[in-house]
């Protein structure tokens, strides 16, 4: 008895850690553009809107269509050229882009719009919820109001100096980290306090994420870029 005991508990006890590592449950996922069309005709405020559509001179490098990425592959169709952020979302980067612009700076967005099977793809690789969402709860990205972006010198073109790149995932790119030189910390400022000023609030591992607060008001999307372009 006592070893058919031990058995039932292993087992038991096992299944109970995949359970935690491996979530059975994941949000309500939109992947029908006739559902994600509903939801915006009830709500207007949930459009995708393509960025460029609203600010022309907006710089993309989107990395998770290039193999420049941590993933170091394609996550996006190579030559993605369109990108989205919800309605209020894409208004208020419009705001953040006309400050900067009057300083003669702009900016420069890494990614914005995920579609959620991208996450799934993402969690297999880093299982660490302080730099990859949990497929569990789905994202921000993937309600489209969050974003990855910089800043860049418009004479230039060049990148102001945020002291490590996109996706570094180590403790120097996380906000607080203050151990870095006095225009890194001035060049992060700049971007915190724009981007809070019109909504957005920041993640605090990633110095180059920012979000909508009320991410659960907007449905997880899982449409693929050229099917959300056609109804902008």
């Amino acid at each position: 008895m006592l070893r058919i005991f031990l058995v039932i508990f292993l087992f038991l006890s096992s299944g109970s850690s995949l359970a935690q590592e491996y979530p059975e449950t994941k949000p309500t996922v939109t992947n029908k553009l006739k559902d994600y069309r509903a939801q915006v005709k009830s709500d207007p405020d949930k459009k995708m809107i393509e960025l460029h559509s609203l600010m022309p001179n907006l710089v993309y490098d989107l990395r998770y269509a290039t193999t420049n990425n941590f993933m170091h592959r394609l996550m996006y169709p190579a030559h993605t050229r369109y990108t989205f952020l919800r309605l209020p979302a894409a208004q208020g980067l419009l705001n953040v882009q006309k400050e900067l612009n009057d300083k003669g700076l702009g900016l420069k967005i890494f990614d914005a719009y995920r579609p959620y099977s991208v996450t799934i793809k993402f969690w297999e690789l880093v299982h660490d919820e302080r730099y990859v969402a949990n497929p569990a709860k789905g994202s921000g990205h993937n309600r489209g109001v969050a974003v990855d972006l910089t800043i860049i010198d418009l004479k230039t073109g060049k990148e102001l100096n945020m002291g490590t790149g996109f996706d570094n995932f180590t403790d120097s790119a996380h906000q607080t980290f203050t151990n870095l030189p006095e225009e890194v910390l001035q060049n992060r400022t700049l971007l915190k306090s724009t981007m809070k000023k019109y909504g957005f609030k920041p993640l605090e591992t990633e110095w180059w994420h920012y979000y909508l607060p009320g991410s659960d008001e907007y449905e997880v999307l899982d449409i693929g870029f050229k099917k959300l372009a056609k109804y902008n």
